[in-house]
C-alpha cells in the first residue's frame, strides 16, 4: 500500500512520543527518519515491546540520534511467554535492555482486555505489576497500553504505586477518565484516533486533559490519522494529528507545539 503524501510542515518542531520503527526496513526507517524531520517532527520515542523489538530498539539506539527507546514485554505477549515458560527470562533480559543510557521509558506494558481472554487476564496483570516496578528501580517513564481495562489500570496503578513519570500511550478514556488520570499527575499521549469521525468522546477527553499533561504520537505503522486512515502512518503525518488537537482546543498551533514539546522533554530527559 502507498504511502499518504506529506502534510504541510509544523513550524515548531514536535516529538512522536511513541513509534514502531522496527516494523519497518532498514531502508524505510531511514527515509521515514527523513520525511518526519521535514514535517517538523525530528525527534522519536522508538517503543520494542517484543524481544525482538526490544532488542532492535536498543541497537537503532546507537546509530540513530534523533530516537530514544522503550521496552517491555507487551501484555498480549504475556500469555504465550507463560505458556512456553519462557516469561522470566524474557523479562530479565528487558531489564538488561532497558539499562541502556538512551532507553528512557518501560514500556509498552499494562493491560489489554480486548485480544486476550478474561481468564488469562491475571498473567498480564503480573507483567504490569513487575514492568511498573522495573520502572521504578531504573526511575524510567512508564508507558501504559490500556485496551478496554480502564479501571483495572488506574487500580494496579494505585496498588503498586506510580512512577513519576507515567504516560497512558494512545489514550482511549473519556473526559472523566482524562480528569482522574489529570488529578493524578498521568500523562495522557494522543495518537491519530483524535481525529477520527467517531472520536468525539476522546476529543472531549482531550479538552479535560490539563495542558501540560498531552503528548503527541504516531503508534506507527498503526492509527494513521484522517484524512488517510487505512493507510501505513509514520512520523511525517503527526502536523495533522497536532493541527486537530489545536483545532480541538481552540489553541495556537505554534503554542501547542512548543507545550507537547516541552511536556515530552520533562518526561523523557534529553536527547
Amino acid at each position: 500500500m502507498t504511502r499518504p503524501p506529506a502534510p504541510e510542515p509544523l513550524a515548531v518542531a514536535v516529538v512522536d512520543n511513541h513509534t514502531h520503527l522496527d516494523c519497518e526496513t532498514p531502508q524505510d526507517v531511514e527515509a521515514l527518519l527523513a520525511a518526519a524531520a521535514a514535517a517538523g517532527v525530528p525527534r522519536s520515542v522508538q517503543i520494542g515491546c517484543d524481544l525482538d523489538a526490544a532488542r532492535w530498539t536498543v541497537a537503532a539506539l546507537d546509530h540513530h540520534p534523533q530516537l530514544l527507546g522503550g521496552v517491555a514485554l507487551h501484555p498480549n505477549e504475556v500469555p504465550g511467554l507463560v505458556a512456553a515458560g519462557e516469561y522470566e527470562a524474557a523479562l530479565a533480559e528487558i531489564a538488561s535492555l532497558a539499562a541502556h543510557p538512551r532507553v528512557r521509558v518501560v514500556g509498552e506494558t499494562g493491560l489489554d482486555h480486548f485480544r486476550t481472554p478474561p481468564e488469562q487476564w491475571h498473567l498480564q496483570e503480573e507483567a504490569f505489576r513487575a514492568h511498573i516496578r522495573l520502572a521504578k528501580e531504573l526511575g524510567l517513564a512508564l508507558q501504559i497500553h490500556d485496551r478496554d481495562a480502564h479501571e483495572d489500570v488506574l487500580r494496579v496503578l494505585a496498588d503498586e504505586g506510580a512512577p513519576e513519570r507515567t504516560v497512558f500511550h494512545c489514550f482511549s478514556g473519556d473526559a472523566a477518565m482524562a480528569r482522574v488520570c489529570g488529578d493524578a499527575g498521568y500523562h495522557l499521549s494522543f495518537a491519530g484516533t483524535v481525529t477520527f469521525k467517531n472520536a468525539e468522546p476522546l476529543r472531549e477527553a482531550l479538552r479535560a486533559a490539563p495542558r501540560d499533561r498531552i503528548m503527541v504520537e504516531t503508534d506507527a505503522p498503526y492509527l494513521t490519522p484522517t484524512p488517510h486512515r487505512g493507510r501505513p502512518n509514520a512520523g511525517y503525518l503527526v502536523p495533522l494529528t497536532v493541527r486537530a488537537m489545536a483545532r480541538t482546543l481552540g489553541a495556537d498551533l505554534d503554542e501547542l507545539c512548543a507545550q507537547l514539546t516541552a511536556t515530552t522533554e520533562a518526561v523523557y530527559g534529553p536527547w
